[in-house]
């Protein structure tokens, strides 16, 4: 264990990754006598004029397309299955697309921000479970069958822990968004960067190669012979790069482009034997100081669509710790659609411990409002993984370690946040599909829920809509092995 003074340190050190949610509210189409009602943060900004992206929201894409046009909006992108049209123009412009018909939300372009400040493999059994336990394909229960998707910062394809059994990257696509600021304008915002190494260099650049070796990392051998490694070494790997700096838009598109790919991401002339489905979306990234759960946002129309059609979404919690008074979750964890699940961190203190502690920096929900706890736990702190000493994040004087090659001087390291946690449940979200291809997400986090250790740290539990929970740390530290076997795997 390291002392708290180098620990706050690092955890300074490192940004955090907090996750958005949302309020549930029918959304009504304007008439020519009301106005579309705005986002909290979009009503502030108008006050002040100036230009600005926003996303309008219509009872159609083509009502949404057609009031951009008649208020002199710009087109930046198009969110096509839940009817979205990000824009950019003058506040009166702003003003005059809510009175358009069809219109039925605006929403502003808010920043987030990723979350970051021993392998968890040993505490949640997923170690364990790939050692003995065999999927539905007749594999070692590594994920294998299943592609998971990282929306973060990018990643490093070439990184020895992305290696498969034939030597090749298990990193199947690698995109980024190009629609990250206020005056980009296009219409995909989605680029194919899949032969390039592309991880964004400033701020928290690595911090997606971080958390996608947690997710997906192939096991390897630290000095000593302690062998760690990820969730789901068998997976294949979607990276979206959204930049080091991001606003809903960009993070939107992200998922937006999973929507729309998710059944066959390396094009349609691909096998799935090649590049399998994604059933899992990886987000560590999230406003700072948590906020209001907005069910009319695009984030969460997207991923309710995405459950629909069988895809997870998964939030860290957020790094910003509480008592309980007030909820600083993250807010599109905080949706209750079966299928998005938001990550606690807990502290297995760097032994694999199954009975350790909440992180003192893990967000807690209102102890008063069960809809703003998180749902589960998994160990984010003081976690190794997939790192480049050339990366910002990589360097930042943590715990930096040599991997298996010659060659592989600091390529892996310690960080700690939520960040951390979220891709061990998305790795796993894998392992379980591999168990059950046929499992809907709904009963995918049933089973992560129901079969939940109950380490004691912290606050009580109380059962709320028929779980044991609490507001610091979800229902509990997840059990791979036990939640894999009541899905079926042998």
């Amino acid at each position: 264990m390291f002392g708290r003074s180098l620990r706050d340190r690092r955890l300074r050190a490192c940004l955090a990754a907090a996750v958005l949610a949302i309020p549930l509210i029918a959304a009504v189409p304007a008439t020519a006598t009301s106005l579309a009602p705005v986002s909290d943060s979009l009503t502030r900004l108008l006050s002040v004029g100036g230009s600005h992206t926003v996303l309008v929201h219509g009872t159609s894409v083509t009502a949404a397309e057609a009031a951009v046009r008649a208020a002199g909006l710009t087109p930046v992108t198009t969110f096509r299955k839940i009817g979205v049209v990000a824009a950019r123009g003058s506040a009166d412009q702003v003003q005059a697309v809510r009175s358009k018909s069809g219109v039925t939300y605006v929403e502003g372009n808010d920043p987030v921000r990723l979350f970051a400040n021993s392998s968890g493999t040993v505490a949640t059994t997923s170690l364990q479970a790939q050692q003995t336990l065999t999927g539905a394909n007749g594999r070692k229960l590594d994920g294998s069958g299943v592609s998971v998707a990282i929306i973060d910062s990018g990643i490093d394809p070439t990184h020895p822990a992305f290696k498969g059994d034939d030597g090749k990257t298990r990193v199947v696509r690698s995109l980024k968004g190009v629609c990250l600021d206020e005056t980009s304008v296009g219409t995909g915002c989605i680029v194919d960067t899949t032969d390039a190494i592309d991880t964004d260099l400033l701020a928290v650049g690595g911090h997606g190669t971080h958390v996608s070796g947690i997710a997906a990392g192939r096991p390897y051998t630290l000095g000593g012979g302690k062998v760690v490694g990820g969730s789901a070494p068998g997976a294949k790997i979607v990276s979206i790069s959204v930049g080091a700096v991001i606003v809903i838009i960009g993070a939107d598109a992200a998922l937006n482009w999973v929507l729309e790919n998710h059944r066959a991401p390396c094009g349609a002339g691909v096998p799935a034997s090649t590049c399998p489905p994604i059933k899992a979306i990886n987000n560590s990234y999230g406003p700072s100081g948590g906020g209001e759960f907005d069910e009319k946002s695009a984030t969460v129309k997207l991923q309710r669509q995405l459950a629909a059609e069988g895809v997870m979404t998964v939030w860290a919690n957020g790094n910003d710790g509480g008592d309980g008074s007030e909820s600083l979750s993250n807010p599109p964890g905080m949706d209750p659609t079966p299928g998005v699940v938001s990550v606690a961190s807990y502290n297995d203190q760097g032994t694999g411990t199954r009975s350790g502690t909440v992180s003192d920096y893990s967000s807690r929900g209102a102890q008063a409002d069960p809809s703003t706890w998180p749902d589960i736990s998994a160990p984010g702190e003081n976690v190794i993984s997939a790192c480049r000493l050339y990366l910002p994040i990589c360097a930042t004087g943590l715990t930096p370690v040599n991997g298996p090659g010659l060659l592989d001087l600091g390529t892996y390291n310690v960080i700690s946040g939520t960040s951390m946690a979220a891709p061990q449940i998305t790795g796993i979200i894998a392992q379980l599909f591999q168990a059950k291809p046929t499992a809907t997400p709904a009963e995918i986090e049933d089973v992560l829920k129901r079969t939940a250790v109950k380490y004691t740290d912290g606050s009580g539990y109380r059962t709320v809509n028929g779980y044991s929970t609490s507001f610091d740390k979800g229902t509990g530290l997840v059990d791979v092995v036990a939640a894999a076997t009541a899905l079926g795997a042998r």
